[in-house]
């Protein structure tokens, strides 16, 4: 389009000239086409201002390579660098300085925050490497991130594993690796596993995981105990190799309602140095309600047994068998339902109640779409065999030590054709073998989901007592499923959760509330008061702030010890009340790992095309990056559109042409 206006521009210009120059012809002037051509070019100019009133210029920038160098500021970083914290920091310097020439330099510290403004002073409490990268990428790459100095000693408390993230970022990782590379002596417990409820006068599995490095002739007992009691188990540890791990497991009956506090220790190995993570502590609530668990099936089916069965036996449920086409619309005898081949039609399933739903033959997905619990694009009147394996990763309730083996002779369930795809906040119990997607999935909300793609539990059941003559396995699955759904029941309609029950004496704590109306709908119409009792006796009044539909408190850090806590509120006239407890513990969470990871800062940099170097060694990162061919200069062009009203000459130029060819014609008597 603005071509067409210069054109314009050019021939109004050109056939103004040749009109003067004609007339001056006639006129005997001496030099017409002198002043043919100030008319045309004061015309044109004029032209231009009209019809074309912006100029595009291309502007090309260069811009610098950015190399980020990010500093791990937590406590254990000043730990590994002991008396060398003045050398590394001259040196990082340094290197940062002679980049600065070539490169633009950006500074980060990190440990659970980003700092922007303080480095070298490893006062952070928690280490989050994989948020420090993400952050890091998000903010710089548009501006043509180049590399990635990351000095740390790898040791994350927070987070994910670094070498498992996937960052767009096409740039290199530099690691400067801080501490000790060599393997310390350390025996620690690194994660337990546990039910957070079960039910009175059940038995269940409290798990742990115990890894050593160097502790050869180690010989003593992991035990268990419940404070204020008495050990409740033990299991010897005997380690004749210098890597060693092994899980641990103690079975306990649930014999008073409340909340149980127990405590997993291994004594401490001869010159270990590190002994915070000897220790864990585990929270487990005893309820005693007797749930009235209802099963619907649209025809009569093996699966239906073979549930039956399972639950056989268990005071705590009283179990209803019916075989349906629909669902009732009047659920409220029961705390959670199974629907297995059901609905059958468009029809609404969840009625705000706990469901497991089992889809196989002629179950209508469009309804299961409806929970959220997936998106699946499956047909349900074409099944196909599906393995399932075990989800390694799985930690909302426990299974058997055996679930991987029995797992592997288990026969296909007959699963719907086609794609599954878990919601986020969905947990993948099982999944196929054949194709890695979901088959038995868990949702733990306000109002609990389960969903089982396929059918033939009764094989499994059947194949377990070939290979095992035993049906445990696969009826803790049934009964952990159930659990699960039964467990978060919560006939009260106000509540309180906590996060977790063991907090650190060095982060804040957080409290959610809910309150449901009679509908089951969340909502925070009233207020909250919330009172927190330490072990002492001294209490501290709060109000719960009101977030979305629910309710939320931070009561910042405590001192360490044990505290209870009391809620109450009031809707409709009536009164609610929720209790419970937790436990402040001095846990130096940097503390609980030693020693340098340089495998994973290692695998870390070669996976970014980077490389891991010691930080005493840091300075050599100047000859590495200067060769690395990806960190480039890049050049950036850009249209920009000009005013020629801004441009105030272009006026004084006219004007210039325009008195110009006044005198002219003065001079030459053509006026």
């Amino acid at each position: 389009m603005k071509i067409i206006f210069w054109l314009l521009a050019i021939l109004i210009s050109v056939a103004a000239g040749y009109w003067v120059y004609k007339t001056d012809r006639k006129k005997a002037v001496p030099y017409p086409w002198l002043t043919a051509l100030l008319r045309s070019c004061i015309i044109f100019f004029t032209c231009l201002l009209l019809l074309a009133p912006f100029i595009s210029v291309e502007k090309n920038e260069t811009q610098k390579p950015v190399i980020l160098f990010l500093q791990d500021n937590s406590e254990s970083v000043a730990d590994a660098l002991k008396n060398d914290s003045v050398f590394f920091r001259k040196n990082a310097t340094e290197l940062l300085d002679k980049l600065s020439g070539k490169y633009q330099i950006v500074k980060w510290g990190f440990g659970n925050t980003i700092q922007k403004d303080t480095l070298f002073q490893y006062q952070q409490q928690v280490t989050d490497i994989s948020n420090a990268l993400t952050q890091a990428v998000d903010y710089y790459r548009q501006q043509n991130l180049g590399a990635i100095i990351l000095a740390t000693d790898g040791r994350y408390n927070q987070g994910i594993n670094p070498q498992f993230m996937e960052v767009p970022f096409q740039g290199s990782i530099y690691t400067a690796v801080i501490g000790d590379t060599s393997s310390q002596k350390d025996l620690k417990i690194t994660q337990t596993y546990a039910n957070k409820t079960v039910l009175l006068n059940s038995q269940f599995e409290i798990r742990a995981d115990i890894v050593a490095a160097r502790c050869e002739g180690y010989n003593h007992a992991v035990s268990i105990k419940e404070v204020g009691g008495n050990v409740m188990g033990s299991s010897p540890i005997n380690i004749s190799s210098e890597q060693f791990d092994k899980a641990v497991a103690f079975v306990l009956k649930a014999e008073r309602i409340g909340l149980h506090h127990y405590v997993i220790t291994a004594p401490a190995a001869d010159g270990e140095a590190n002994i915070y993570n000897n220790r864990k502590d585990v929270f487990v609530e005893v309820v005693s309600e007797k749930k009235n668990i209802l099963l619907l099936a649209a025809a009569p089916h093996p699966d239906v047994n073979t549930i039956r069965e399972a639950l056989n036996g268990l005071d705590n449920y009283n179990l209803t068998i019916k075989i349906t086409k629909t669902i009732p619309a009047d659920l409220s005898a029961f705390q959670v339902v199974i629907l297995h081949n059901l609905p059958i039609d468009n029809q609404n399933i969840t009625n705000n109640k706990p469901v497991w739903l089992i889809v196989g033959n002629g179950t209508n997905i469009a309804a299961i779409n409806q929970t959220q619990l997936a998106k699946l694009s499956v047909n349900s009147l074409n099944l196909s065999n599906n393995f399932a394996q075990y989800n390694q990763s799985f930690n909302t309730f426990t299974l058997p030590q055996n679930i991987n083996a029995v797992m592997d002779k288990m026969p296909p369930l007959a699963s719907p054709s086609g794609n599954v795809q878990a919601a986020a906040n969905s947990t993948v119990l099982f999944s196929s073998k054949n194709n890695n997607q979901p088959l038995w999935l868990l949702q733990q909300a306000n109002v609990p989901k389960a969903l089982l793609l396929g059918e033939g539990l009764w094989r499994w059941r059947l194949y377990e007592y070939r290979f095992f003559s035993t049906h445990q396995t696969i009826n803790e699955v049934i009964r952990q499923t159930v659990s699960f759904l039964a467990a978060n029941v919560n006939e009260n309609p106000f509540h309180t959760e906590l996060p977790k029950y063991v907090w650190s004496d060095r982060e804040p704590i957080t409290l959610n509330a809910y309150l449901l109306n009679a509908s089951n709908e969340q909502i925070n119409t009233a207020d909250v008061e919330l009172i927190i009792t330490d072990s002492a006796g001294v209490k501290q009044s709060y109000n719960f702030e009101k977030n979305g539909s629910a309710y939320k408190i931070n009561i910042g850090t405590r001192a360490a010890g044990s505290y209870t806590y009391f809620a109450k509120t009031s809707y409709n006239g009536k009164s609610y009340t929720a209790s419970g407890s937790f436990r402040v513990e001095n846990m130096p969470l940097e503390m609980m790992e030693t020693g340098a990871d340089f495998p994973m800062l290692y695998t870390l940099s070669e996976k970014y095309n980077g490389a891991a170097i010691r930080y005493k060694n840091i300075l050599s990162l100047y000859d590495s990056i200067k060769n690395n061919k990806a960190v480039q200069p890049v050049i950036r062009s850009s249209q920009e559109s000009i005013p020629l009203i801004d441009w105030k000459w272009f006026f004084f130029l006219i004007l210039l042409l325009a008195v110009a060819e006044w005198l002219l014609r003065k001079y030459w008597m053509a006026q």
